[in-house]
């Protein structure tokens, strides 16, 4: 691999530590306690250069949340062709959610502050609306070509999505310990159900 690719993975790298050292320091101290210098010198980089990968400490804690985003597109992306697109959706949540991995823990850890941080909200939703493109693309190419632009995948993109934020929050709610996830078996049983209701349908007599 030549120099832009070292290059490439170099940027990757202190990127992920930033978005590393602003977690921990949120989660030790809240988010309004935080401040940009704080994060710049635990990623152990020049405050100059945190500005070169975010605008702003709520963007930096975000990104553990669109990293697990990511991660959970690419874990749908890679199911057998034979799974249905629930089927597959389902398996790339609960891979994610087991992932023992610092981007699986980063991305409950990140959601886990979302809950408390009223201020990271609107930066969320930034994340969730790219996600949901992403997703509505990935389920374009799994159901088949001229699929894309349809109402079929942008519907199922948003519908999973929500029933998956409804999912973890419910999951979330059960942490007796703020730094410690609940068990991913009780997930699994919440997804399960999602699952059932949105391949049952919503309406109701």
């Amino acid at each position: 691999m030549g120099m832009t690719g070292r290059r490439e993975r170099r940027k990757l790298a202190t990127r992920t530590a930033v978005r590393e050292a602003a977690l921990r320091l949120a989660l030790r101290h809240g988010v309004e306690n935080v401040t940009v210098e704080q994060i710049a010198a635990e990623a152990d980089i020049a405050l100059r250069t945190f500005f070169n990968y975010f605008p702003g400490k709520e963007e930096a804690l975000v990104a553990a949340a669109a990293a697990g985003a990511e991660a959970l597109i690419a874990e749908f992306r890679a199911r057998p062709a034979t799974e249905s697109v629930l089927g597959a959706l389902r398996e790339a949540v609960l891979a994610v959610a087991d992932r023992g991995d610092a981007t699986g823990r980063d991305y409950v850890r990140a959601l886990q502050l979302v809950r408390r941080s009223p201020s990271l909200v609107p930066h969320q939703l930034a994340v969730l609306a790219a996600q949901e493109r992403a997703l509505a693309e990935a389920v374009a190419e799994r159901v088949g070509p001229g699929t894309a632009g349809g109402i079929y995948p942008a519907l199922c993109a948003a519908t999973a999505l929500t029933a998956l934020r409804v999912v973890m929050d419910r999951w979330l709610e059960r942490a007796t310990d703020p730094e410690q996830p609940p068990p991913v078996d009780v997930l699994r049983e919440d997804v399960d159900q999602a699952i059932a209701v949105l391949a049952g349908g919503l309406d109701r007599p």
